[in-house]
């Protein structure tokens, strides 16, 4: 029993898909506190000093308690009295970073995507019956109608790779522009 569990534990985190889950959970913690530092200290200051200088952070309403009577200034000093806040700005800066962590996640995914090579086609739809089929096949397994076979082409460059070519290019035809007017001025 006890070696079964075991056996089966061990095949389970040997799984790609467990690793990279503990991976990613590993990432995302790291990267919650340079997304929080990125909200809090680089993006909200110019965003307070664009509507009059409000600091987000301290965006809070007195619900009850502390001491009557008195404006508490910082959401610590109403704490600190024993007051109930409504914390407003904290709301608002953890939404802040929840999109600029989904934008940041967005724009990763892309990269590795266009960093990926294409795999070519491999599939069609069946002419007749419309079913998912080889490019290969003569026959339709799903119809039994005969059908042409297509050539698999090979895999697309990525645009990845298109894109460093591209830049090449570009920074050799500047390389050679550089050159013939160095020796213009000469």
């Amino acid at each position: 029993m006890k070696s079964k569990l075991l056996s089966e534990f061990k095949s389970f985190i040997n799984k790609g898909s467990a690793i990279d889950m503990a991976v990613g959970i590993i990432v995302g913690s790291v990267m919650t506190s340079v997304v929080n530092s990125l909200v809090k200290d680089i993006i909200m200051p110019p965003v307070g000093m664009l509507v009059g200088g409000i600091d987000f952070s301290q965006w809070f309403f007195v619900l009850g308690g502390g001491e009557p009577g008195v404006h508490y200034t910082t959401m610590a000093a109403a704490t600190a009295a024993g007051a109930t806040t409504l914390n407003l700005g904290t709301f608002l800066n953890t939404i802040i970073s929840f999109l600029i962590t989904m934008f940041a996640i967005f724009i990763f995914v892309k990269i590795v995507n266009s960093a990926r090579s294409k795999a070519p086609v491999t599939t069609r739809a069946c002419p007749y019956c419309q079913q998912s089929i080889s490019k290969l096949a003569t026959k339709c397994p799903y119809c039994c109608s005969a059908v042409k076979p297509e050539k698999i082409e090979e895999a697309g460059e990525t645009d990845l790779a298109k894109g460093i070519k591209s830049l090449k290019s570009k920074v050799g035809n500047v390389a050679q522009v550089a050159k013939k007017v160095a020796k213009i001025k000469k």
